[in-house]
């Protein structure tokens, strides 16, 4: 028996639920979505990470890997909780798509108004115990995002005392900046309330939590910053070398991600301390965590800082499999899905066999001329998507097939020909039927959308990350029609 006993999900990032206020939050859109999912006879919901956005509006590029996105938190919540009211936060210019310059100018005076008014009261009882639970990063983070926002300058940029964690320069600093610093513990506090509360309810749906794990963080954040030495910098906080991946299908010159890199060497004298508690909590928020770019724990690709693009890059090793051994019991086969997508070696397939963890499948990169990515050569522990949130969507993708390549899809599919949508549903069943564990379909997919559903393309500066569901999205006839193609699929969980 497997784990997931031939399951179905939805990959849909918090973001892209619809909501009256500019971006997808953990408002009364994100209870109905559950509802709907438990409608439609799935069994999870995978996300994007949580995590706080910053420049370029990614959530693989954050300024703290533990931290939650402020974004995130339902402002109808906090009227529920007496910090607001309707008419602080009108309803007119949020926009259809996520505008994140928008949501900086509009957003944050709202929070901050919501802080006002928290802090004049008595603390609720839980806030204390909130802050002694992830003391082990948050005051680095409430700190650290306080003198982003005194400075609006990168961390090698900042003044020495404090970019070095001078202890008197912080002590001044802790001291002159008090409210700014506690104004980010609240937003954490309120963040992960609201985001306790919503897991509760999937689960009493019994929909699973996919999580999202980004392999690296940001150079300018506050895990470099309270940690230097686990990082490949130069004196002045400054990443020597960055992430990325050389020339390949999605760029001819690589993809310079702009991540610092780990001194593994260091990671490993600390007995992978870090990981380790990135992992615990990550395993804490969700029911499954997916490791984002796992061949880069076998080996990653470094760039040196300042590079025009990924083409300077080089390969080197990586200690996985000491760190998932280091780990141990901790990230249970049971709970981990690896992204093992990339070009592929030896060793990441024995350090995912090691590890026992499920890897993925990629339906559109199978009529690519990737043959393990055909449903024919599956193994059964793998998780099948048509595509990820990387991809072109399903409609877009069919469309800019070569005749080749169409060709090669018709004769899979035994048919001689039809419109996109006829041949997209026939994908998604496809995906469905295959001997996959678990089979996650993004909701641009089911939906049908083109271009303009699409949520990243891979070294595109702009664009990115904008994408949500429409109100009409959440219908019931929608959902049925997931809830038949899951049926068809024998994927269909039956609600209790």
């Amino acid at each position: 028996m497997t784990r997931f006993e031939r399951e179905a999900g939805l990959l849909l990032p918090i973001s892209a639920l619809p909501s009256k206020y500019g971006i997808g939050c953990f408002s009364e859109e994100a209870y109905r979505f559950v509802d709907l999912l438990a409608y439609a006879g799935q069994s999870v919901w995978q996300l994007l990470p949580l995590c706080p956005t910053s420049f370029g509006d990614s959530p693989y590029q954050s300024p703290c890997s533990f931290g939650g996105n402020p974004y995130f938190i339902s402002l109808e919540g906090l009227i529920e909780d007496g910090l607001l009211n309707y008419e602080e936060i009108s309803r007119d210019g949020w926009g259809e798509r996520v505008d994140y310059a928008k949501l900086y100018r509009k957003r944050f005076p709202i929070l901050r108004l919501a802080y006002e008014r928290f802090s004049s009261r008595q603390r609720p009882w839980d806030f204390g115990m909130f802050l002694a639970e992830n003391c082990y990063w948050l005051e680095d983070y409430a700190i650290f995002m306080a003198i982003k926002d005194k400075y609006s300058k990168p961390l090698w940029d900042l003044p020495q005392l404090l970019r070095s964690r001078d202890a008197d320069a912080l002590c001044d600093f802790r001291s002159s900046h008090a409210p700014e610093i506690d104004f980010y513990r609240f937003l954490q506090y309120e963040f992960f309330k609201q985001w306790k509360a919503l897991r509760a309810y999937a689960a009493s749906k019994n929909i699973k939590i996919m999580g999202d794990m980004p392999i690296y963080v940001s150079a300018d954040s506050s895990d470099v910053w309270a940690n230097p030495e686990l990082f490949e910098l130069d004196r002045e906080e400054r990443p020597l070398y960055v992430a990325g991946c050389p020339p390949d299908g999605f760029s001819p010159t690589g993809q310079l991600w702009g991540n610092t890199v780990y001194d593994w060497q260091e990671h490993k004298n600390t007995g992978f301390r870090w990981w380790g508690d990135r992992f615990r909590q990550a395993l804490s928020m969700y029911d499954i965590v997916r490791i984002d770019h796992f061949r880069g724990f076998d080996a990653y690709y470094s760039i040196p800082f300042g590079a025009k693009d990924a083409t300077e890059g080089f390969w080197r090793g990586a200690l996985g499999n000491e760190l998932f051994s280091a780990l141990g019991d901790l990230v249970s086969d049971e709970r981990i899905i690896a992204e093992d997508l990339g070009f592929m070696t030896d060793g990441v397939r024995k350090l995912l066999s090691d590890c026992g963890f499920s890897g993925m499948k990629i339906l559109q990169f199978g009529f690519d001329g990737d043959v393990e990515h055909m449903p024919y050569s599956y193994p059964e522990r793998c998780v099948v998507y048509t595509g990820t949130h990387d991809n072109p969507t399903l409609m877009s993708w069919l469309s800019y097939l070569g005749s080749e390549e169409k060709k090669r899809l018709l004769e899979y599919l035994c048919v001689e020909g039809g419109d996109y949508k006829t041949l997209a549903r026939r994908l998604i069943s496809i995906a469905m039927q295959s001997r996959a564990e678990l089979c996650v379909i993004p909701m641009q997919d089911h939906l049908y959308l083109g271009d303009e559903g699409r949520m990243n393309t891979p070294s595109s500066e702009t664009g990115n990350w904008t994408w949500r569901m429409s109100a009409q999205d959440m219908s019931e006839q929608v959902f049925d029609r997931i809830k038949e193609i899951t049926r068809i699929g024998g994927r269909l969980r039956i609600s209790s």
